[in-house]
């Protein structure tokens, strides 16, 4: 994993179409594709909430909190100190500026709780990037992201059938988790260039 590659660009382009949607929806109530995606989920699902559930499952913190720590146990089994950092320390810091800085800066209910970005979403997005990140580029790294498209669809779908989120909630707490996960490794790989020894002339 290199920090060479545009993780900065898309952090900062992730970054800026949050803002722009979370303009949109402030203070608000329901924007047309959350209307239509609400419509969709109601036919095709139904009051199956079992499913729902189900599909909400990977979101839940006793899912993810193993898996992040795996990932950084692994990475420190293999001398990846710096992305063992960054598992840990990404969606921590996605989760915790989601939750006490974006959420109140937006100011989007939903019943009787701030709704923009989707805190649920930053959770997992931010592991899930991670695990992306940590990947082999190639075919590893495909299948992983392609996974957890996959689960990230199902969530979208639970979420919205048992009236957690509404659709651009979970798609500006996909992007905010991209830039957040994406901006820590930039500063981590940053920062890791900084302390290296600089090789002698003699």
């Amino acid at each position: 994993m290199s920090g060479r590659a545009p993780y900065g660009l898309v952090a900062v382009t992730c970054a800026v179409i949050m803002v722009v949607l979370g303009v949109l929806v402030s203070g608000g109530g329901v924007a047309g594709p959350d209307e239509l995606a609400v419509r969709w989920v109601e036919r095709a699902f139904g009051p199956d909430t079992d499913l729902l559930r189900l599909l909400v499952l990977p979101t839940e913190a006793y899912v993810l909190i193993p898996v992040a720590v795996l990932a950084a146990v692994l990475c420190l089994i293999g001398g990846r100190r710096l992305e063992a950092v960054l598992t840990i320390v990404g969606p921590l810091v996605a989760i915790l500026a989601n939750t006490w800085v974006l959420k109140p800066l937006f100011d989007r209910w939903k019943y009787t709780y701030l709704a923009y970005p989707s805190g649920h979403t930053v959770a997992l997005v931010a592991v899930l990037t991670v695990l992306v990140l940590l990947a082999r580029p190639g075919v590893a790294r495909a299948v992983i992201a392609t996974v957890g498209a996959v689960v990230l669809c199902g969530v979208t779908i639970g979420m919205i059938g048992l009236g957690y989120h509404y659709l651009t909630d979970v798609v500006g707490g996909t992007l905010f988790a991209v830039a957040t996960v994406c901006a820590t490794w930039v500063l981590l790989t940053w920062a890791a260039r900084r302390r290296a020894p600089v090789p002698s002339d003699g």
